[in-house]
């Protein structure tokens, strides 16, 4: 979910830019650090951030100053870990801004937080969950992608329940305003982009499969030891 340009206040534009910067900071870093150490990792970065460019690209109209649609953020969280994702997103979302007035310049720090920094966070957990529980793979992908989904949707609802408190029922009441209304759209998102997330691992783990396994994201086979006698 994008908060379009212009509609927070100042002060709240400020203050989610400062909170949002140090973590893009260290996904650069991360991002820099993985393409010089393992160069062949290039190729699934620009996949993972072509990945959240479309997905999220695909606008919703929702509530004035707000869209709906998918961020596809979670699938580069399960590959790299979320930190790489805070940078990714960031791009993502100033090309939007730029390009398809889609989000915003004066809202990009809101927009980093919810979608490259919460999303993928909340994710990964789901993913980190389901590995420890040692549940079918493709359930903790859709665990993962389907969260980091909602998981920008609620963030986004208490930024702007945070700018636009109710005027009777308060912060509270206009969180689970937003959260009502964006839930109409928002919730089949997030299950139609876990279900997308699972094809598309699916697809990578045929094609990059040594890559997945040197990330640690699928496990290497293990190799029967012959032993002599």
């Amino acid at each position: 979910m994008h908060i379009a340009e212009g509609f927070l206040p100042v002060a709240h534009c400020v203050a989610w830019y400062a909170v949002s910067a140090p973590f893009v900071v260290h996904g650069a870093r991360h991002v820099i650090r993985q393409s010089r150490e393992h160069p062949e990792s290039r190729l699934l970065l620009a996949a993972a951030g072509a990945f959240t460019f479309v997905l999220s690209s695909i606008k919703l109209p929702s509530v004035t100053g707000s869209s709906s649609h998918p961020t596809g953020t979670g699938l580069g969280a399960v590959l790299f870990r979320p930190p790489v994702m805070a940078f990714l997103a960031t791009i993502v979302l100033i090309f939007q801004a730029l390009l398809l007035a889609h989000g915003g310049i004066t809202t990009l720090g809101a927009n980093v937080f919810s979608m490259g920094i919460a999303g993928p966070w909340a994710g990964y957990a789901l993913w980190k969950l389901a590995t420890t529980l040692r549940w079918n793979q493709n359930v903790g992908v859709f665990l993962a992608l389907a969260f980091s989904d909602l998981a920008t949707y609620i963030v986004t609802s208490a930024q702007l329940g945070l700018a636009f408190p109710d005027p009777v029922t308060g912060l509270l009441g206009s969180v689970a305003k937003f959260l009502g209304i964006f839930a109409i759209s928002q919730i089949p998102l997030a299950i139609a982009e876990g279900i997308l997330g699972v094809l598309v691992f699916r697809l990578l783990t045929d094609v990059a499969r040594p890559e997945l396994e040197r990330l640690g994201v699928l496990k290497a086979p293990v190799q029967a030891e012959a032993v002599a006698r």
